[in-house]
């Protein structure tokens, strides 16, 4: 069957009607990974399966929720969308405002943007700008423009972002028939793990599932308002993806591991990159290092011993490692280089 997106796979879970003109990249369907080696070297008494949403057609799962917000933004008459981003939101803002053939306006932290994420934006062709600043105050401008122009914002404040975002819960409990009993994601802006939990909440009133998992939400340390209970002025993080020090949907995550019987937690740096090597090297998955947050969280609870066996445990991957190769080189071995012969290349391979 031919896939045509969130919105006509969910089209009944959804604010949209016949009138509603569906922007779409054929977004979703990501696919859905049972983890072997990265199990038994974490706890072979639980099964952990990676939702792959570096898979979607610009690279994040920001894609589920901007085909909702620009297709809404479309019918409602709108020439111009704007947003505040670390990166994913821009590029998909950018892809899908260059589908519907409006103009997108982007506020990004000058110098704290991966390159990668930079240059979608820059191809699609919207009017980036950098500010002297971080995420947050970049939020706050785009909320200003927005209220006194013609520009609609298509941060995750914007409800349907959050609509388009829930669908990714509905395609975890399609592939298991069912509920995980935890699910694991990073958390910056706090907007994807309020979504999940839409979506399984909403699942759960229709019994299509017969419960609900717990919700398990990860910040960077150095970049953990929820956790410190306080708004964190100078983020900082590697993964800068979640470099946010206030999020938007601060009390929506709150209540989502609260009602959930889940948790808001934290991750060091060091503990990213070590989930994040071990995604790639152990399960050939190359997500970016934000992504990483949530076996990051998986490992440390573990360690804490949350599981008791026979767990099913789903890990939301946000981004493709394509977004920041920068940071893959630099944790790698760098490339030998040889002469062109058969004997120098065969003393390299230790033959």
């Amino acid at each position: 069957m031919h896939w045509k997106g969130v919105i006509e796979q969910y089209r009944e879970y959804l604010s949209v009607t016949d009138k509603t003109p569906v922007i779409t990249l054929n977004e979703g369907n990501t696919p859905f990974i049972a983890c072997k080696n990265l199990t038994k070297a974490i706890n072979p008494d639980i099964s952990i399966y990676l939702k792959f949403e570096g898979a979607n057609p610009t690279g994040s799962f920001k894609d589920r929720g901007m085909t909702m917000a620009i297709s809404k933004a479309v019918e409602d008459g709108a020439q111009a969308v704007i947003c505040a981003s670390t990166g994913n939101t821009s590029a998909s803002a950018a892809a899908y405002g260059a589908r519907a053939g409006i103009k997108v306006f982007v506020l990004i932290p000058e110098g704290k943007i991966a390159m990668g994420k930079l240059a979608q934006a820059m191809i699609h062709q919207a009017c980036v700008i950098q500010i002297e600043g971080n995420f947050d105050e970049a939020l706050t401008i785009v909320k200003g423009v927005a209220n006194e122009y013609p520009v609609t914002i298509v941060n995750s404040i914007n409800p349907y972002r959050l609509e388009g975002q829930k669908t990714a819960a509905f395609e975890v409990c399609d592939h298991l028939n069912g509920y995980p009993d935890y699910h694991f994601l990073p958390v910056g802006n706090a907007g994807n793990i309020s979504a999940y939990w839409m979506g399984y909440k909403e699942f759960h009133k229709l019994g299509k599932i017969n419960g609900l998992p717990k919700m398990m939400g990860f910040q960077a340390a150095g970049s953990a308002p929820i956790v410190l209970g306080h708004v964190v002025e100078n983020p900082k993080t590697i993964a800068t993806a979640i470099r946010i020090g206030n999020p938007a949907s601060w009390k929506m995550a709150v209540d989502a591991a609260g009602e959930s019987h889940g948790a808001i937690d934290m991750v060091t740096d060091e503990e990213i990159l070590e989930a994040y090597s071990m995604l790639a090297s152990l399960e050939g998955v190359f997500c970016e290092a934000a992504s990483a947050a949530s076996i990051a969280g998986v490992i440390k609870k573990n360690k804490e011993g949350m599981f008791s066996g026979g767990e099913r445990v789903v890990c939301t991957l946000t981004g493709h490692g394509l977004k920041d190769t920068e940071m893959a080189i630099n944790l790698s071995t760098r490339p030998v280089t040889v002469k062109a012969d058969k004997g120098e290349v065969l003393r390299v391979l230790g033959y």
